[in-house]
């Protein structure tokens, strides 16, 4: 791998990995969880978010590998743990490359008034330049992300900045209408928005000076995600735009469109776009590299664990992409909204994250480990709220170990047929 990650194209990565898709649906459907009091998930997980970073960003800098999550759980706990850790949040991180570039194919839909069929066209266009963008090199994703980006935070912040003219208090009268748990599901929910802490991690290798811009990117990155995100979602409440699942879904255009004059669905299709091929663009490019990291230490094909002369590790890519794609097709026949899928991605990420800073007790010290301890409470904290979910990380986990057998059985063979 080429280190050609500079501070700039890091934040980017970053700010396009974590202030995904979500930003664009969650606001809303929090709020239905959990009333205004849905604040409270949001401010909850931007706190979980800067332990978890500092955790992430601590290992990364201190083991630079492709593997990410799956090589601090390897060293801390071994090669099994390892390898699940990396199952968990290649299938979490595959599967979402079907949630986002959906979403912003609803918007889309929306804005062009068509059926919300077309929303799956939309996204495989929106997928298919993300793939491109990756397979022309990373050097190139990056300069494509930090574009996106900008235009992102940029529209968010004007969607916060047009809100508070018409925020009104008497929305937060009946603050916490479920309860606390509404304000525990609501969180779970959220790990799908602040799913991106970690996939930076996989990119570590390719960084030019991993130990001084990683961390600089990391404390920038939380400061942008967390003030965006509480900003956004505060806009949401206090306008009362949220209550049920068409609103939800264009929360955050309606704000804006309301705020600046224009047509909701417009602002709201060219809002999702963007975020939507930022956070494809990001997260393939770090699950691939995950994905040459399982090839290259046995826990997926071989083939896998190759990259092309420009440091591309294409077959990974393609895999991605390839779920994505295949995700879409089976969203489109079985008529599969996001709302049915988000569970499956935010639970796997969810153990990856309770595995990942268990890791960070064990291998880091000082500061850095009370980063990790933090993290690591505050996210078990979450977890029972997570139990309807259960069954996804054992499935996968499973599939996993099954594979790891057959190809250690099938090698032990063939090296006793060479033998002989």
């Amino acid at each position: 791998m080429r280190g050609s990650i500079g501070f700039g194209q890091a934040v980017a990565l970053y700010v396009g990995a974590v202030l995904g898709a979500g930003v664009l649906v969650l606001p809303g459907q929090a709020a239905s969880m959990a009333g205004p009091a849905s604040l409270l998930s949001w401010l909850f997980m931007g706190l979980l978010g800067l332990p978890l970073a500092m955790t992430f960003a601590a290992l990364a800098t201190r083991y630079p590998d492709a593997g990410g999550v799956a090589t601090y759980a390897t060293r801390a706990f071994g090669r099994t743990a390892g390898g699940l850790a990396g199952w968990w949040y290649f299938v979490a991180g595959s599967i979402g490359q079907t949630i986002v570039p959906l979403t912003g194919g609803y918007y889309v839909a929306t804005a062009l008034h068509v059926d919300q069929s077309y929303a799956f066209l939309v996204a495989a266009v929106i997928l298919a330049l993300a793939i491109g963008a990756n397979l022309a090199g990373l050097r190139l994703s990056g300069r494509v992300q930090l574009g996106l980006a900008g235009g992102v935070a940029l529209l968010l912040l004007a969607a916060v900045l047009t809100a508070l003219p018409h925020a009104e208090a008497s929305e937060f009268t009946d603050f916490a209408p479920h309860g606390m748990t509404g304000v525990g599901q609501a969180a779970v929910a959220l790990f799908f928005a602040f799913a991106g802490w970690e996939a930076v991690a996989h990119l570590s290798g390719e960084f030019r000076d991993v130990r001084r811009d990683l961390t600089r990117a990391t404390v920038t990155t939380v400061v942008v995600v967390v003030v965006l995100y509480l900003g956004v979602s505060f806009a949401v409440v206090s306008t009362g735009t949220y209550g049920d699942p068409e609103l939800d879904r264009i929360a955050v255009g309606r704000v804006l469109g309301a705020g600046l004059g224009f047509s909701a669905t417009v602002t709201a299709a060219v809002l999702a776009t963007l975020i939507s091929l930022g956070t494809t663009n990001a997260f393939i490019a770090s699950v691939s590299r995950l994905g040459y990291a399982l090839g290259r230490d046995g826990w997926l094909p071989a083939p896998v664990g190759r990259v092309n002369a420009r440091g591309v590790p294409v077959a990974g890519v393609l895999i991605v992409g390839g779920i994505g794609a295949a995700g879409l097709l089976l969203g489109h026949l079985g008529d599969w909204g996001t709302e049915d899928i988000v569970g499956i991605p935010s639970s796997l990420v969810l153990v990856t994250y309770l595995i990942g800073t268990a890791a960070g007790t064990r291998l880091l010290k000082g500061r850095a480990r009370v980063h990790a301890v933090t993290a690591l409470t505050l996210t078990a904290l979450v977890a029972p709220f997570a139990s309807a979910y259960i069954f996804v990380p054992v499935i996968v986990a499973v599939v996993a170990l099954i594979y790891r057998w057959a190809t250690v059985r099938t090698g032990r063979e063939n090296a006793s047929e060479t033998t002989e």
